[in-house]
C-alpha cells in the first residue's frame, strides 16, 4: 500500500532530497531498461490474481505420496490456480507450505503465502520458462544491481555506501574469483562476460524450483549480489533488506518515519527474502524417512 502526502519544504530540504535520490532515480531508469535486461514476466503472478476468499477448512496437513508430498484442507488435496494437484518433493517444505495455510485467519491472504506462491509458479510455470531462461534473467540483471550504483557525490550516503556496500562487493569477487566495478554516474557498470560465465555456472548449479527462488529474492532486493550472499549466509535476512534500503533509509533519517508505512514495507520485504531463502534450501537438500522397522529392532 502505497500512501503519497503533499509536502511544503524549503528550497534547501528540496535541494537535499534532489542530491541523496540522484543515484536512486539514475538506478530507476536504468531499471526499466529493455536493451541490458528484457522483462520477464513475474513469477508469482499466478497468485496475485486470485482474489481474497473466506477460510473454508478447519485443518491443514500433508500426505507422503511415493517420493513427493501432498497439502490437505481437511480432506481435500491442494491444487495450484491452474487446477494441478499441489506436489512437492521436500518434506520441510510442505510441512511450511501446510503452516502457511494453516496461519490463515477468517480470510486467506494469498499474497502473504510466500511459500505456497513459489511452489505454484514451480509447478504451473506459467510463462513455460526452463533454467537457461531464468539464469539469462539474472545475468541481464546484474548489470543493473543496486548496489554497484553509488552516489556521485562525496557525500554522506557515498561514504555509507562505501562502508556497508563495499564490503558485500568485495566479498562476491572473492567468493567467485571475478571483478566487479560500481558506478558513481548513470552510465551503469561494465561487467565482463566473464564473469557472467562464472555466475551462470554457479546459478545452474541448482534445480528449476530453487532457480525460481533466486528469482523471487532478486526481484526482492533488486540486487543479484545481495541475493547470493544471503544464500550462502553470509548476511541475514534482515541484514540483506536494510542493505537493498540503504538510500531510502538514509533519507528518512532527513525526512522522517512513518512507522506503520516504512515499517509495514521493511516486514514484507523480509518475510519475502526468509521465504525464498527456506525455499532454495529445501529445494537444494536431500530429506528421507526412515521408518524403524520394531519387530527386527
Amino acid at each position: 500500500m502505497q500512501v503519497y502526502a503533499r509536502l511544503s519544504v524549503s528550497n534547501e530540504v528540496s535541494k537535499m532530497f534532489l542530491k541523496t535520490s540522484f543515484c536512486s532515480v539514475g538506478r530507476a531508469l536504468w531499471n526499466k531498461s529493455t536493451v541490458l535486461r528484457p522483462q520477464l514476466p513475474l513469477l508469482n503472478q499466478t497468485v496475485r490474481s486470485v482474489a481474497t476468499r473466506k477460510r473454508f477448512y478447519r485443518k491443514t496437513g500433508i500426505l507422503h505420496s511415493g517420493s513427493n508430498f501432498e497439502i490437505t484442507l481437511d480432506q481435500r488435496k491442494l491444487k495450484t490456480p491452474r487446477g494441478n494437484l499441489f506436489l512437492v518433493d521436500s518434506e520441510p517444505l510442505a510441512l511450511a507450505v501446510a503452516a502457511e495455510w494453516d496461519a490463515q485467519k477468517e480470510n486467506i491472504v494469498q499474497t502473504s503465502m510466500h511459500l505456497s506462491t513459489l511452489c505454484n509458479t514451480v509447478i504451473d510455470n506459467p510463462n513455460n520458462l526452463n533454467k537457461f531462461d531464468i539464469v539469462q534473467y539474472m545475468l541481464n540483471y546484474i548489470d543493473t544491481d543496486c548496489i554497484l550504483f553509488q552516489s556521485g557525490d562525496e557525500d554522506d550516503l557515498y561514504k555509507l555506501q562505501v562502508a556497508e556496500w563495499d564490503p558485500i562487493i568485495q566479498w562476491f569477487c572473492d567468493r567467485f574469483r571475478v571483478d566487479l566495478h560500481k558506478t558513481r554516474n548513470i552510465g551503469g557498470p561494465s561487467v565482463k562476460e566473464e564473469t557472467k560465465a562464472v555466475l551462470s555456472k554457479y546459478l545452474m548449479s541448482y534445480n528449476f524450483a530453487a532457480l525460481n527462488g533466486f528469482v523471487y529474492g532478486v526481484d526482492t532486493l533488486k540486487s543479484v549480489i545481495l541475493t547470493c550472499a544471503c544464500v550462502e549466509k553470509v548476511i541475514s535476512v534482515e541484514k540483506a533488506v536494510l542493505l537493498s534500503r540503504l538510500e531510502e533509509e538514509f533519507q528518512l533519517g532527513y525526512w522522517g518515519r512513518v512507522e506503520w508505512a516504512h515499517d509495514l514495507s521493511q516486514h514484507d520485504l523480509q518475510a519475502r527474502l526468509a521465504s525464498t531463502a527456506l525455499f532454495i534450501h529445501f529445494n537444494s537438500t536431500s530429506n528421507s524417512i526412515q521408518i524403524k522397522n520394531e519387530m527386527t529392532a
